[in-house]
């Protein structure tokens, strides 16, 4: 047998979905994610301009002219997340981390390749690691790009993670391509919330309320907060209007349902405190830290208004640690309930006592809006 055979049988005998080998090369698109980041697209997310010549070339990430690089899909699809008493998260965060579990996978891939002969130096990445992942994995035959920037499958849809093991090993490179396209659709750009899809595969990462959930440090951009609607994590939109992701089978087993999203929800969300370690512990929730997993809390909690996420606010406006949290609650109060009485009043004691000049101009703006 072929390593090339060897390479896909070991994959799909550890439960990857997809398998694809591209060359140790830049993809084509490479000179994109320059343009992209010359237009700041990227956002706070520093580190890509600062890795942008090992992206662009893995060649640079295990410093080898030659060798190869395999692809790992893993599908992931499930029914849409609602938390407990409203809000939402992306599908995906649902369940255990799948860092934690694809990683597991590839680190047997990568012993099992080990043992038929396959080794040398070599990167595992699931996600976080510098290389253009969707580009080759197109390359290598895993699935097409489409216009929300994201790699689609015929039968998973957008709904799959993407894991890289990239080797000093030359392997025969995947010479099928994945039939498909977007064709004339234009349901993505048009559904997204923020216009975040700037033109057919571009997407402005400050725009999009998947940064603005789980990258962005500080405060959520007010003027885009109101389109966020109910997501307190991710969003799905894009993906969830693709046609391509309408068939895609229910895998939700895979990665079960973890506590933080089957048992907790906005208000819970935003009044942790210490136990927020305990709580988030193994789900992608816990990304952007208890500050911004309370923030985006909030933010939801104006969008999707109740009476019980009313007196969490008021009590997050005046009891919670992080300024970020308290303008959020502020926001939010204003949002949704400024018309009630003693939230304009609230508003004004919070501001009196707040010790962040710029939280506390933010939260006598949000007063005004107030009856």
């Amino acid at each position: 047998m072929s390593q090339h055979h060897i390479v896909y049988e070991i994959a799909h005998e550890l439960g990857f979905d997809l398998c694809g080998i591209a060359p140790l090369a830049p993809p084509p698109d490479a000179g994109r994610f320059q343009a992209w980041l010359d237009k700041g697209y990227h956002g706070s997310m520093d580190w890509l301009q600062r890795d942008a010549e090992r992206i662009a070339d893995p060649r640079k990430v295990l410093k080898h002219e030659r060798g190869s690089i395999v692809v790992l899909g893993m599908a992931h699809s499930r029914a849409a997340i609602e938390l407990p008493g409203g809000g939402r998260v992306a599908r995906y965060a649902a369940g255990r981390d799948y860092h934690n579990v694809v990683g597991h996978k590839l680190r047997k891939f990568t012993n099992r390749l080990a043992r038929a002969g396959i080794s040398g130096p070599q990167r595992r990445i699931v996600d976080a690691g510098p290389l253009l992942e969707r580009s080759h994995a197109a390359k290598g035959g895993i699935g097409f790009a489409s216009k929300a920037a994201n790699l689609l499958h015929p039968r998973f849809g957008p709904w799959f993670f993407l894991s890289e093991m990239v080797l000093s090993h030359e392997l025969e490179p995947t010479d099928s391509v994945v039939p498909g396209s977007c064709g004339t659709c234009t349901a993505c750009l048009e559904a997204c919330p923020t216009q975040a899809i700037v033109a057919p595969g571009q997407v402005d990462a400050r725009r999009c309320i998947s940064y603005q959930t789980i990258e962005t440090a500080g405060p959520i951009d007010p003027e885009l907060r109101q389109q966020l609607g109910p997501w307190a994590f991710g969003c799905d939109v894009c993906s969830e209007v693709c046609p391509w992701g309408h068939r895609a089978p229910d895998l939700s087993a895979r990665f079960g349902r973890h506590k933080a999203t089957a048992e907790l929800g906005l208000v819970e969300w935003l009044e942790v405190g210490e136990a927020f370690a305990a709580e988030f512990d193994s789900s992608p929730v816990d990304r952007p830290g208890r500050e911004g997993v309370a923030r985006n809390a909030a933010v939801a909690l104006g969008n999707v208004p109740s009476e019980r996420g009313r007196a969490a606010l008021l009590k997050a406006l005046s009891f919670d640690p992080s300024s970020v949290v308290r303008e959020a609650a502020a926001w939010s109060l204003a949002q949704a309930h400024g018309a009630d009485q003693g939230v304009r009043p609230a508003l004004e004691r919070a501001a009196a006592v707040e010790t962040d000049p710029q939280m506390r101009a933010a939260i006598l703006a949000w007063r005004d809006r107030c009856p």
